[in-house]
Parts: structure tokens; C-alpha cells; sequence
């Protein structure tokens, strides 16, 4: 009973970063439409930016308290993102509006490459770390209900709820304030949302600097626990099924879709996996979402598309 539940809370955690990256596809569809798929070259950029930034603020200020250089440059790299979120709509998305799907899924491919090859100019192409003062050691839980008692890691525990806390803020900045309320309005009719006054020029900004928001704290706990490389751009690819599962219009179905391929994954692997071979943990989010595909492909609370002639 206790692997089974180390392995659980594991699925847990992982499943939490998912939502994380997940909710950066989440809320762009929801507000302009597009299937933003450059949030994984924006995951990357920000990491890069934080981890060069930490890097480069004790050389320039003499600055030694690594909590207060690793703050500046979150603040920095944030500032950075903010400026990126700007660019892309001036640049982009405002000379894109009602085109077709395809033609908004290649101009973020575009963006994809185009921030992997600034952050590569502009930051270098290492391996480089983040170091947020999250401890490492393990710790046991539950020692009293189970012998031996619960191996969990702390710095997952640790990332998980940092991943809460930015869910349950993003949840309250929709329902509570004015603009998440503007943001829910164009979300559900562009054209409504335009007619009562609401700018979507100055929506979509908003909303694609909240994504990178949510792109740095996500960059900056995978950096943390893998470093900060190139392969980061990985991360939007193994949160693609997250969104399928949870559904591309959900903030909350990218929570719980996280959760559930994140527990299915270390599941799978650790019951089924002897039976296969192993390596199922790879490929297990991507079969699910081919099932759902085929008989949800809404998604578990996604919207219904119907469509009348």
C-alpha cells in the first residue's frame, strides 16, 4: 500500500506541472482561437531568460543573496515575456484575425522557431540551471500508518503547490475581476464581446502575457528539477494530450486532465509496464488521447461543437 501510494502522489505532482503547461494552451484558445503551439518555445525563452538573468545580475550589482538575484530576474524575465506577449499580437495576431485554423496554427509554428532562435542569440545554447533554493531530499510520510512510511520528494511536493497556487490565482483573476470577466466574454462570442465595448486587441495582449506568466513559473520549476536545455521545448508535447483529455476550451479540464494522465502515467508504468516491456510511461498519454479523440473528441469538459446547415 505505501509504493502505491508514493507512486500515486509521484502521478500527482508530474500531473500538476502538466496542468501548468497545459492551462498556457487553455487560455489562448479560449480568448483568440488559436492553438498556440509555440507555449513550449515560450516555456523555454522564459527559462532561458530567468536562468541568464540569475546568472548575470551578482556579476553586474554585486548582489550575493541568491534569493534576491533569483527575484530580479523572475521580475526581469517576466518583464520580458510581457514585451513578447505585446510583439506577437501587434506583429501577428491583429493582421490574422478570422483566418483560417491552419493558417493561425503556422504562424504560431513560426513563433515557435522564431523564439527558439533569439533565445539561443540572445542567451546561449548550454545547459543551464535554476536554483530556487528547493530542497531535494526526500522525506517520509505516514510513518505511523504504513512501516517504513512514504517516500516523497520534496521539491515535487514543493512545485506542485506552486502549480496549485498560479491555478487557484488564475481561477480568481476570471471570476473575480473585471478583466477576467471581459476575457470569459470574448472567449464565448468574439463579436457580442466587441459590440458592448470590450477591446480585443487589448484582451488577447493580456491574455498572451498571462501565458507567458504562466510559461515562466513553468519553465522555472522544470529548470529547476532538469535543468534549463533546448529539450524543454518538450514540455507543450507531453501536455498536448493533457488539453485533448481535459478539453481545449477548460481551464479546468486542463487541471484534471494534467491529473489524470499524470497518475495514469506512473501507474501504468510501474503495474503494466512489466507486462510490456516498460517504456509504456512514453506513450500512455498519447493512446488515451487517441481514445478520446475517437469517441470524445470534445474532451472530458470541453464544449460540444454542434454544427446546423
Amino acid at each position: 500500500m505505501a509504493f502505491f501510494l508514493e507512486t500515486l502522489i509521484g502521478g500527482l505532482m508530474a500531473g500538476m506541472l502538466y496542468s501548468l503547461v497545459a492551462l498556457g494552451f487553455v487560455l489562448i484558445f479560449k480568448a483568440s482561437g488559436v492553438f498556440n503551439f509555440a507555449q513550449g518555445a515560450m516555456v523555454l525563452f522564459a527559462a532561458l531568460a530567468m536562468a541568464r538573468f540569475a546568472e548575470w545580475i551578482p556579476k553586474w550589482t554585486g548582489i550575493e543573496n541568491m534569493l534576491l538575484a533569483n527575484l530580479a530576474a523572475f521580475i526581469i524575465a517576466g518583464a520580458i515575456m510581457f514585451v513578447c506577449a505585446w510583439i506577437i499580437e501587434r506583429l501577428v495576431l491583429r493582421h490574422l484575425v478570422n483566418q483560417e485554423g491552419a493558417t493561425l496554427l503556422m504562424a504560431t509554428l513560426g513563433i515557435t522557431y522564431f523564439l527558439e532562435g533569439l533565445g539561443q542569440t540572445l542567451f546561449g545554447n548550454d545547459i543551464y540551471k535554476i536554483d530556487i533554493g528547493m530542497p531535494k531530499d526526500p522525506v517520509f510520510l505516514f510513518e505511523s500508518m504504513f512501516e517504513g512510511g512514504v517516500l516523497v520528494n520534496k521539491e515535487d511536493v514543493i512545485a506542485a503547490a506552486i502549480a496549485a497556487a498560479l491555478v487557484v490565482l488564475l481561477s480568481l483573476f476570471f471570476q473575480k475581476t473585471g478583466t477576467g470577466r471581459a476575457l470569459r466574454a470574448v472567449a464565448d462570442d468574439h463579436q457580442a464581446a466587441q459590440s458592448i465595448g470590450i477591446p480585443l486587441n487589448r484582451i488577447w495582449v493580456i491574455v498572451w502575457c498571462v501565458a507567458g506568466v504562466v510559461a515562466l513559473v513553468a519553465g522555472m520549476i522544470w529548470g529547476s528539477k532538469l535543468g534549463v536545455q533546448f529539450s524543454l521545448t518538450t514540455v507543450a508535447l507531453r501536455a498536448l494530450p493533457v488539453v485533448i483529455l481535459g478539453g481545449l476550451t477548460s481551464v479546468p479540464g486542463a487541471i484534471i486532465g494534467g491529473l489524470i494522465i499524470g497518475v495514469g502515467e506512473k501507474l501504468s508504468e510501474v503495474y503494466l509496464g512489466p507486462f510490456v516491456g516498460g517504456g509504456i510511461e512514453i506513450w500512455f498519454a498519447y493512446v488515451l488521447a487517441l481514445v478520446f479523440l475517437l469517441f470524445r473528441p470534445q474532451g472530458l469538459f470541453g464544449e460540444k461543437i454542434i454544427d446546423r446547415v
